[in-house]
């Protein structure tokens, strides 16, 4: 998490955004529908036929069903790909002819039993992909007119018919996945909207750091009380900031107080506001905290060393909603909403009576806890790519990233400090590298440093020692493949010609050892 200003990315995010909705609105969707559906009606009479089904396979499965049909409801019917004319035809490519369905159990006479239609006979053709060799579905048609039979030369026609269909079905189908792709990607430039606020980049790979967003995004519109746990450096202030920003509130004042900063003499005045002449010093009236954040929302960090002496006032003004300045009687009515955070166990704060009880339950109607970096490994490395990117801007460095160990340190390694270590870390490293060289551990701090050496001499006994050949190659696999990284400064399409793989076996090689 970090200040930054908004990237031409996410701008050009949003503009895409924007034109793949138009689009989407302007596909004639319902045309190829309807272009279909004609031909399932027309076919019977063009063919001699009394039925005629258009099934479609189902992408990424092995399910077929039937999209359009005579007397039939999209979807109604469902042959399995195995012991079905219309799976057969489908999985060898081949059109079938058959005029004796009755001396033949399939599963036509399930099917005929679950639509009441009698089939005597069936031509049918597979509907071959205009992009490729695959098979998108197959046509059929069920009994020839009159008691005749279907001959080869309906076979040859159905399949000409097919060739012409298939470009209406794939039209379908591909608006299908465009339309499922548009909103997916919506809803992400949605997201990657929401996780900016103020010009600072909240960044959520993580599951944990998702399902805190999602639970921000549904309290935000409430007006309910907030409590964010979480170590220090974790982020607390950003995300209650993203609270109020989201909120109905938004244009008003938010307010934040750290708790632990105020002289427990002050507390009362520095809150509440005073009067002229209400104490030695008090030269002229003073706002308070609460009649600064009126409307808005009021941040309380730190709340676990709020004075003892001060909670029963804070809890008057919850209930209540009103206060005075000190040196007056003029009862002010507060309008505001509460988030507050602590680094503390505020339960054990309660048994050891440093907190009331009553004020805890008044403060926190919904609890938010905020994982500490060692526990969202998967956040690490793109907000060290964010925090390099913003600090290189405002060094006006080019420094151009970090080496395949000092990414691998950089998971290793707890983060006390959690996120705002981790920014400072990187902005010592983009300090003390030259433009154009990439970050290496030997340039790290010292209790990064340390880690490092000290991991790096535990792992020269493990391979001393571990004489096992798939260890032994698993270590040279990862040796080689950070070594091409390094040379290629990250470029994966690159480090995989070096290494004279795939740059798709590249990435699974990446993901099985974690790199």
């Amino acid at each position: 998490m970090a200040k930054t200003s908004p990237s031409v990315t996410q701008e050009q995010l949003v503009k895409l955004r924007n034109r793949l909705a138009q689009v989407t609105s302007s596909w004639t969707f319902d045309d190829y529908r309807t272009f279909i559906t004609f031909y399932s009606r027309i076919l019977p009479d063009f063919m001699q036929a009394e039925r005629c089904t258009i099934f479609i396979m189902q992408r990424g499965s092995n399910r077929i069903c039937s999209m359009f049909g005579t007397g039939l409801e999209e979807e109604q019917i469902e042959p399995p790909l195995e012991g079905s004319i219309v799976g057969q035809v489908i999985k060898s490519g081949r059109g079938i002819v058959e005029n004796n369905l009755a001396e033949h159990r399939g599963f036509h006479s399930s099917s005929d039993e679950q639509t009441g239609f009698v089939s005597r006979n069936v031509v049918c053709c597979p509907i071959r992909s205009v992009t490729g060799e695959s098979v998108t579905g197959a046509i059929q048609l069920l009994n020839k007119k009159d008691g005749r039979d279907f001959t080869v030369d309906d076979l040859h026609k159905l399949d000409e018919i097919s060739h012409f269909l298939s470009i209406s079905i794939e039209s379908v189908m591909l608006n299908q996945e465009i339309l499922t792709i548009a909103s997916r990607f919506g809803k992400e430039v949605e997201r990657l909207e929401q996780a900016t606020i103020h010009g600072t980049k909240i960044i959520a790979e993580s599951q944990a750091m998702i399902d805190v967003l999602n639970l921000v995004r549904i309290i935000s519109k409430t007006p309910v009380n907030v409590l964010i746990l979480g170590e220090n450096g974790t982020g607390k202030e950003l995300v209650a900031r993203m609270i109020h920003a989201l909120g109905d509130r938004a244009d008003k004042p938010f307010v934040p107080v750290n708790c632990a900063c105020i002289p427990e003499n002050l507390v009362e005045s520095e809150f509440f506001g005073h009067e002229k002449g209400a104490f030695t010093g008090a030269e002229q009236s003073r706002r308070g905290f609460f009649e600064e954040a009126s409307g808005g929302t009021m941040f309380l960090d730190e709340i676990g060393e709020m004075p003892l002496i001060i909670q029963p006032k804070f809890l008057r003004v919850i209930q209540e909603g009103e206060g005075h300045r000190l040196g007056s009687n003029k009862v002010i009515s507060y309008d505001l909403r509460l988030v507050s955070a602590s680094n503390r166990d505020l339960a054990a704060e309660i048994k050891k009576e440093r907190f009331r009880e009553d004020l805890f339950f008044r403060l926190f109607s919904v609890e938010i806890v905020i994982p500490p970096l060692r526990d969202r490994k998967e956040d690490i490395l793109p907000l060290a790519q964010h925090f390099l990117s913003v600090t290189n801007e405002r060094f006006s460095k080019h420094v151009s990233g970090f080496s395949p160990e000092v990414i691998d340190l950089f998971e290793r390694f707890s983060w006390p400090g959690n996120v705002r270590q981790l920014l400072k870390e990187v902005e010592r490293l983009v300090a003390l590298t030259d433009n154009g060289q990439i970050i290496q551990p030997d340039r790290c701090s010292r209790d990064l440093l340390h880690f490092f050496n000290s991991h790096k001499k535990r792992r020269r006994e493990t391979d001393f020692n571990d004489l096992a050949i798939p260890a032994q190659a698993r270590r040279l696999e990862v040796g080689l493949i950070k070594q091409a990284l390094e040379r290629t400064n990250g470029n994966k399409t690159q480090a995989a010609a070096l290494l004279d793989i795939t740059r798709q076996g590249l990435l699974k090689k990446l993901k099985r050892y974690h790199i």
